[in-house]
């Protein structure tokens, strides 16, 4: 699989352009704020139906302007597969498939598996367990649709849930068995997320263990660690137990929305006691082994964006990057620095054909 040809109208900066891709390799080179990362952006939300940098879908429309129009042609095994992403202002954003269009954007995910490494990912580190559980769910979706379908039910049930608990408390009420109708659904596919997410980091570890050891020579040991609240008990308990602190706050407090995934290093925070170095393989490791994941269970090897990380990695990890893109079966890569130079040096060592375009 890949990407032949990408043409944008009135994505954030970019007015109107075209660009026909090499099979391997392709660099935007240019100054800051010339659009290298929103063409990026516009080949990852290709695939996800969504942007990597701005999650509001109408702030991705240019200013002054009424719509945004990503058109991508995709070779996939001897066939074209053409995938456009619009927005009008004012309307639903649409996702079309060969001109059909998607009824629901979650069927679209997975079917261009993409890994983006970027040193927005640092979010992944710095932000509230609300970004590694997106991380997780995003890794497991690429492969498995019907978690995707069950996360969409859970987050359903619990905004009804929330719902119903904010109505109890303006009207002065209570409804003990509407409650547990509600609970007993977020147990059924809770259950169901919480055992796949522990497989998946079962798989997903060792993975991420041995990237880690390549990019830092084996100098320090490193861990991913699930945490949450069903290890400790199955959902209704801890519904019920937390029901009286539920009805104050007005949402609920308990359940596998609150998971969190504990990054380690030599057995200690990486946010808190990890170098920015250290920082920097544990977040690549992270993304590689996201790589490795999502081409051994979806059986396709997923597109690889990099924005601008020859600006930010030093000579070791670019190194490892580029022993990566060397293998055989490596698949399409997108690059985007500030130095032409640079990056050409780079891309020739990797002895695969290769495209630079200038912004």
């Amino acid at each position: 699989m890949f990407l032949e040809k990408l043409l944008l109208v009135n994505y954030k900066n970019i007015v109107s352009n075209s660009f026909e891709f090499d099979a391997k390799i392709n660099c935007f080179v240019g100054n800051n704020g010339v659009g290298k990362t929103n063409v990026l952006d516009a080949i990852y939300y290709l695939s996800n139906a969504k942007s990597y940098f701005n999650a509001v879908a109408t702030q991705n429309i240019r200013h002054d302007e009424d719509f945004f129009m990503i058109e991508g042609t995709y070779a996939i095994n001897e066939r074209k597969e053409i995938i456009v992403c619009s927005l009008k202002r004012g309307t639903k954003k649409v996702v079309k498939r060969n001109g059909k269009n998607y009824e629901r954007f979650s069927d679209h995910i997975g079917f261009l598996p993409l890994v983006i490494i970027s040193p927005a990912d640092r979010d992944l580190i710095t932000e509230g367990s609300d970004m590694r559980r997106k991380f997780m769910d995003a890794v497991i979706s690429q492969s498995d649709k019907q978690y995707l379908k069950t996360l969409i039910h859970y987050n359903k049930v619990l905004s009804q849930r929330n719902a119903l608990l904010k109505y109890f408390a303006a009207n002065q009420t209570f409804d003990a068995l509407n409650l547990d109708v509600y609970n007993a659904q977020l147990n059924t596919f809770g259950k169901e997320i919480f055992n796949k997410r522990t497989a998946f980091l079962e798989a997903f570890i060792p993975i991420f263990i041995e990237r880690y050891k390549a990019i830092s020579n084996g100098k320090e040991s490193v861990n991913l660690v699930y945490k949450t609240q069903l290890k400790e008990s199955d959902l209704v308990t801890l519904l019920d137990l937390h029901l009286q602190r539920d009805r104050i706050l007005q949402y609920t407090s308990v359940g596998i929305h609150k998971d969190d995934l504990m990054f380690e290093i030599g057995g200690h925070s990486v946010k808190k006691f990890a170098s920015q170095g250290q920082q920097k393989s544990y977040l690549i490791a992270l993304k590689l082994a996201q790589f490795d994941f999502i081409k051994k269970q979806a059986k396709v090897t997923p597109i690889l964006l990099l924005d601008d990380v020859f600006d930010k990695l030093d000579e070791t990890r670019v190194s490892h990057i580029i022993a990566l893109v060397q293998q055989d079966d490596f698949g399409q890569l997108f690059i985007s620095d500030t130095h032409k130079e640079r990056t050409e040096a780079v891309v020739k060592k990797t002895n695969q054909s290769y495209k630079i375009f200038s912004l």
